[in-house]
């Protein structure tokens, strides 16, 4: 049975969905932008900091199941410049160091509130 997921320690929801669902054995993340838990948009900065902060949010919502980095199978990670790609690259990278999960890159022509990078995750959980 689905079940929505919702931590403090990311920011809310802004609309119609949910910072994340479970079916008590995949996680799904909703995407995340460089917003930070207090509603500040880190939109003027770099990407290597927008994606800092967009991966803080993913991990804030994995630690609040009890999942790590570790439990990633699957990224989306959606650039409006792929231009970018390496600065983001060497971010994401500090947070899968080991048995990276699989990864998706690709530019769209607009984000929401004029982000730069906007991540979202698929993760194993165990509700048990």
């Amino acid at each position: 049975m689905k079940r929505t997921i919702s931590t403090d320690a990311a920011p809310a929801a802004v609309g119609a969905y949910s910072q994340a669902t479970t079916n008590g054995d995949l996680l799904f993340t909703a995407g995340q932008i460089p917003l930070t838990p207090d509603g500040e948009l880190l939109d003027d900065a770099s990407i290597a900091e927008q994606t800092e902060q967009a991966l803080d949010n993913v991990v804030a919502i994995l630690d609040s199941e009890g999942a790590t980095p570790e439990d990633v199978l699957k990224v989306t990670v959606f650039m409006d410049d792929i231009e970018d790609f390496d600065e983001m690259n060497e971010t994401y990278a500090t947070y899968f160091e080991s048995a990276p999960p699989a990864r998706s890159a690709v530019e769209v022509a607009n984000l929401p509130k004029g982000a730069g990078v906007e991540i979202e995750a698929i993760a194993v959980v165990d509700d048990e």
